[in-house]
C-alpha cells in the first residue's frame, strides 16, 4: 500500500517548534517507515515543521503522493492541527481515505481522536501495530472482525457506532530486531541547530523509564523499564550516519543514556575502535553518575550532559517520584565544574502544592548550581500522566487549549498561585539566571553569549525552551 506517515501541517508556528530555531527529525515515524518499507509497502514522511509546511502546501502535497492511508503523528500541542488536518484530508480527498492517528496524545486520548474525522488510533509503540493495521486494512478494509484481533488500536465500530479498544501490544524485548530509522525519506540536511545548518544526527538507543515520575509521558508511553540496543548496534548506525551524511555530532533522543554503563563503555569503545570523529549528548540522572563516569564521558567525546533537578524542596522531589535527592544535584554540578564539562539543568516551577516562595527557591538553587544553560517550564498536566488525573480531581486546569500545553504557558492553577502568577514566575526565573553578570561573562568568553542571546532577547526571556540539544523529550 501507499502509505504516507506526517506531522501535522502549519505547526512551525507552535511554540514548541519556534522558539530555538532547532529542528529535530520525526524519529518515531522513521522507524514506523523502515518497518513498513521492510514488508514491501511504499512510504512517504512529511516532516512538516522542518519544511515550514503550511497546510495549503501540505494538502498538495499529500494529494500530489495519492495516498491508500495517511498516518498522522500527534503530540498534545499539536493534535488540534492534526484534527483540522484529517477533516480537510477528507474534503479534499475523499472519505473512503483511511486516517490514522498515533502518537502519545491519541494514545490516550482516543475517543476525542476518534471524534475527529480519524479512523483508527495506534496507541502506543506503533511500528508493529501499524505494520500489521495497514496489512489488514489492504485485504480487508476497516473491517470490524478483523481490527478486533489487532493489538494495540482504537477505532469506532461503523454499524454501531461504539469505540472499540482491544489490548495493548506487549512491548518489543529486542530493539535490535528494528531496522534503522527510514532516514532517506527525512530532509537530514535541515536539521540544525541555533538554526544553523550544523551536521547532527538523533539516534535513539532505548524505550521506557521505571520511575514513572507524575508530570512525564515516558514511563506511561513507553513502558516502566528501559530497554537498550546493544551497544554494537548503535555503533554501527553512528558509523553509517558519519558515512553518509557526514554526521560530526550526535544527539541521544533517550531521556536517559547513563543509567547503563554497560552500555556508555561498550559505544565509547566502539566508536574508538572505528576511528569515527563525533561528539555526543545525552540525558542523565543525578542518581546515576559519579565522577569517575563524568570524567570518562566529557574525556570521550560527551559534549553536554542533560539532567532533570526540578526543584529545590526534597519533599516536591520524593512527591512526584523524581527519586533523586538535592544533595546528589549538588554534588554532581559540583563535579561537572571541577572537570570543566558542560551540563544543562532542568528545573519545574508550578506543582500544585507550591508557594511562590517555594518557586523562588528552585530558581535560587539553579542559580547556585551554575549548570552552562538552565531550563525553566511551567509543569503542564499531559493527558496520560497521573499528574492529568490529579489536575482533573482538583479541578486545576483552566486552559483547555492543547496547542498551549508547551511547557513555556501555563494551563493549569495550583492551590496557592494563580496561572498569572506561574507566568510571572517563569520570567522571573529567566531574567534571574541568565541577567547574572557571571553568566554573561562565560557566555563571552565561551564565544556563545551571541547565539544565547538571539534567543532570549527574541522571545523576551520567557519563552526559552530546551536551550541546548536535548532532543525534545515530547517527541
Amino acid at each position: 500500500m501507499r502509505v504516507l506517515l506526517t506531522l501535522p501541517p502549519d505547526i512551525h508556528n507552535l511554540e514548541i517548534y519556534r522558539i530555538t530555531g532547532m529542528n529535530a527529525p520525526p524519529l518515531g515515524l522513521a522507524y514506523i517507515a523502515a518497518v513498513l518499507e521492510n514488508s514491501g509497502h511504499k512510504v512517504k514522511i512529511i516532516d512538516t515543521p522542518t519544511l515550514r509546511m503550511r497546510t495549503d502546501e501540505w494538502i498538495r502535497e499529500v494529494k500530489s503522493w495519492n495516498p491508500d492511508i495517511v498516518g498522522i503523528s500527534m503530540l498534545t500541542p499539536t493534535a488540534p492541527k492534526g484534527y483540522k488536518a484529517a477533516k480537510l484530508l477528507k474534503e479534499e480527498l475523499g472519505e473512503d481515505l483511511i486516517v490514522i492517528a498515533g502518537g502519545p496524545h491519541p494514545s490516550f486520548m482516543y475517543t476525542e481522536a476518534l471524534n475527529n474525522n480519524i479512523d483508527v488510533v495506534v496507541r502506543g509503540e506503533g511500528e508493529y501495530t501499524t505494520l500489521e493495521l495497514v496489512n489488514a486494512i489492504e485485504k480487508h478494509g476497516l473491517d470490524r472482525d478483523v481490527l478486533v484481533n489487532i493489538k494495540g488500536i482504537a477505532f469506532k465500530d461503523r454499524r454501531e457506532g461504539k469505540i472499540v479498544v482491544t489490548p495493548l501490544r506487549p512491548f518489543l524485548e529486542d530493539l535490535d530486531k528494528l531496522p534503522w530509522p527510514a532516514r532517506h525519506l527525512l530532509p537530514m540536511e535541515k536539521y540544525t541547530l541555533f538554526g544553523k545548518p550544523i551536521r547532527i544526527a538523533h539516534v535513539l538507543a532505548s524505550r521506557g523509564c521505571p520511575y514513572g515520575c507524575m508530570y512525564c509521558i515516558t514511563s506511561y508511553f513507553w513502558g516502566r523499564r528501559i530497554r537498550f540496543r546493544s551497544a554494537e548496534s548503535v555503533v554501527k548506525e553512528v558509523e553509517y550516519l558519519v558515512e553518509k551524511y557526514k554526521t560530526k555530532q550526535i544527539v541521544f533522543a533517550d531521556d536517559e543514556l547513563t543509567v547503563n554503563r554497560k552500555f556508555i563503555y561498550g559505544f565509547v569503545e566502539g566508536i574508538k575502535e572505528r576511528g569515527l570523529d563525533i561528539t555526543f549528548a545525552c540525558g542523565s540522572r543525578v542518581d546515576h553518575v559519579n565522577k569517575e563516569i563524568l570524567k570518562y564521558l566529557y574525556d570521550n567525546g560527551c559534549v553536554v550532559l542533560y539532567f532533570g533537578v526540578e526543584s529545590a524542596s526534597q519533599e516536591t522531589l520524593n512527591r512526584i517520584g523524581k527519586r533523586i535527592t538535592v544533595e546528589q544535584a549538588k554534588r554532581v554540578f559540583k563535579w561537572v565544574k571541577e572537570l570543566n564539562g558542560f551540563a544543562t539543568g532542568s528545573f519545574i516551577l508550578g506543582f500544585p502544592w507550591e508557594t511562590i516562595d517555594d518557586m523562588k527557591r528552585t530558581v535560587e538553587l539553579a542559580i547556585k548550581l551554575d549548570p552552562n544553560y538552565a531550563q525553566f517550564t511551567a509543569l503542564t498536566p499531559y493527558p496520560g500522566t497521573p499528574l492529568y488525573e490529579f489536575a482533573l480531581k482538583h479541578n486545576l486546569i483552566e486552559d483547555w487549549n492543547w496547542e498551549h500545553y508547551t511547557t513555556v504557558r501555563p494551563v493549569m492553577r495550583g492551590f496557592y498561585f494563580t496561572r498569572e502568577q506561574l507566568g510571572k514566575m517563569i520570567k522571573y526565573a529567566y531574567r534571574k539566571f541568565y541577567l547574572r553578570s557571571a553568566f554573561i561573562m562565560r557566555e563571552l568568553r565561551a564565544g556563545r553569549l551571541k547565539d544565547l542571546a538571539g534567543i532570549l532577547f527574541k522571545e523576551a526571556l520567557n519563552m526559552l525552551k530546551e536551550v541546548i540539544i536535548h532532543p525534545l523529550r515530547w517527541r
